[in-house]
């Protein structure tokens, strides 16, 4: 296979991913956290830093806004909930930072 075509497939999945997380609304942030380590905002966080190295200015608002499909402070309104003591207990087993 090609770069360019490695290139245009692994475009292909992350698109695939982002649209799936975005239709995903009732996944929350710390569950993908505490079963797979990352989240939509590392997502978009991840992709201003792709962006940084190759020059382009995002920033993270609009790094998550191309991850969330809106501005974050609209989706956390719409559909973020309150972690339960199960949830942060489990993200607490797990993340010490």
């Amino acid at each position: 296979m090609d770069d360019a075509t490695r290139i245009e497939l692994e475009a292909a999945a992350f698109r695939r991913l982002r649209d799936h997380l975005r239709e995903r609304t009732d996944v929350q942030n710390i569950d993908m956290m505490n079963l797979t380590g990352f989240c939509r905002n590392c997502l978009s966080r991840w992709y201003d830093e792709a962006a940084a190295e190759r020059g382009v200015e995002l920033g993270k608002a609009k790094a998550r806004e191309i991850v969330y499909g809106m501005p974050f402070e609209e989706w956390r309104d719409r559909y973020q909930t309150d972690a339960s003591p199960e949830q942060r207990a489990a993200f607490a087993k797990t993340h010490h930072d």
